[in-house]
């Protein structure tokens, strides 16, 4: 559990370290840009100085012959190179054969409108320039928004390694349980063999001794149960068979071996096994593993008393199997880490029940699992979706 709560701090610390990085990468960039504009802003001032002076050298009756207007306007031009430009008059007209910096058809009208409403107050000039109305510059607008776009880069970075990193350990995990499951298996093979023939051993030497006989004969129901629980784990990390059997049947195998184990203040509600059959693909004994694991688990949430139960009802494409009980209930926040590995909230207890769990219900029947509902003290359902058989 302490793992799961530090793995939920790492990403609280990740996501304001990020925020942090994104914040102080926004606060340089737009002091960046308030530098550059006011940059622009003295450039545009000074053009309008020089062009003022132009006008006045240009409207004097003495002007020497040798004077170039053209050369002389580009040099003023010069000044406010890539900043677009509109003169507007004393009457607030436009002057469009002298604005500047704007790519061909562009509509003054809407432009001047533009900046307007930006707020950014016209440099008052001369002649057909009175009023000197400027945009931003291209580069400028781009460093505005960098931001913006470095922030989204940032999460399809951030999105990409999650996937990448999310796939790669999810695959390790894979490659650890099936690993963990094969060799469980092949260790528990060896010494259940031994039992068996020390019981067949032993029936043989004390052939009419009932009582050890009947010692032997309840040896041997729990010899069975343990090359069960073998057969479960060779099952895990294979393609499982899986044949058509009645749930109802099925379900209430799992219930009359954990009645049998539960304390007699605990009551079982289950469906009537009389009526009429309800045909799914499933793998008997790892389908039997999931039910055991939830009635389990709600065993030790009731604390010897309270009651069990399952329903069975049918939903769109699927057999919905909802396990019920009257326990201690979950938290909403741990619906789903739940079925994290190692997640516990018992004392002794290694967390990989419902792990396996839901391995077995999705990765090999095509199904879904999840805490359907929880009330703190008041109780817990599971609910396990199956595919209709086709």
């Amino acid at each position: 559990m302490d793992l799961y709560k530090q793995k939920s701090n790492w990403k609280l610390y990740l996501a304001i370290a990020g925020l942090v990085v994104v914040a102080a990468s926004m606060f340089y960039t737009n002091y960046i840009a308030s530098r550059l504009a006011e940059g622009e802003r003295d450039r545009t001032e000074l053009f309008a100085q020089e062009l003022a002076a132009f006008q006045k050298k240009a409207s004097d009756p003495n002007l020497s012959n040798d004077f170039d207007f053209t050369k002389e306007l580009n040099k003023v031009k010069k000044l406010s190179k890539g900043i677009p430009i509109i003169f507007v008059d004393e009457s607030g007209i436009i002057d469009n054969d002298n604005s500047q910096n704007f790519p061909e058809n562009t509509d003054l009208e809407k432009e001047l409108k533009k900046i307007k409403a930006s707020g950014l107050p016209p440099i008052e000039g001369e002649g057909y320039a009175r009023y000197i109305y400027y945009k931003n510059t291209f580069l400028l607008n781009l460093l505005t928004y960098f931001p913006l776009f470095q922030l989204f880069l940032l999460l399809i970075f951030i999105g990409v390694g999650y996937l990448g990193f999310s796939s790669a350990r999810k695959a390790e995990q894979n490659q650890v349980w099936v690993g963990m499951a094969k060799e469980t298996a092949h260790q528990l093979g060896t010494p259940i063999s031994a039992i068996i023939a020390w019981l067949e051993h032993l029936k043989m030497a004390r052939e009419g001794d009932e009582e050890t006989l009947e010692i032997v004969s309840e040896l041997e129901n729990d010899v069975s149960r343990l090359e069960l629980v073998a057969d479960r784990f060779s099952k895990i990390g294979s393609a499982p068979k899986l044949e058509k059997i009645d749930l109802y049947e099925e379900l209430e195998k799992c219930r009359a071996y954990m009645q049998r184990r539960a304390p007699r203040k605990v009551a079982f509600e289950f469906p009537n096994i009389g009526q009429t059959p309800l045909m799914v693909n499933i793998n008997p004994p790892l389908f039997d593993w999931v039910i055991e694991n939830l009635l389990r688990n709600a065993l030790d949430a009731m604390g010897g008393t309270g009651k069990i139960g399952a329903n069975v009802y049918q939903e769109s494409n699927y057999i919905c199997i909802d396990i019920f009980d009257t326990g201690k209930g979950i938290p909403s926040n741990k619906f789903k880490t739940v079925f994290q590995p190692g997640f516990t909230t018992k004392k002794r207890g290694w967390g990989l029940g419902l792990s396996l769990t839901k391995r077995i219900i999705e990765n090999y029947h095509s199904g879904k699992i999840f805490v359907k509902k929880s009330v703190i003290n008041e109780g817990t359902t599971f609910t396990i979706k199956l595919p209709k058989l086709k």
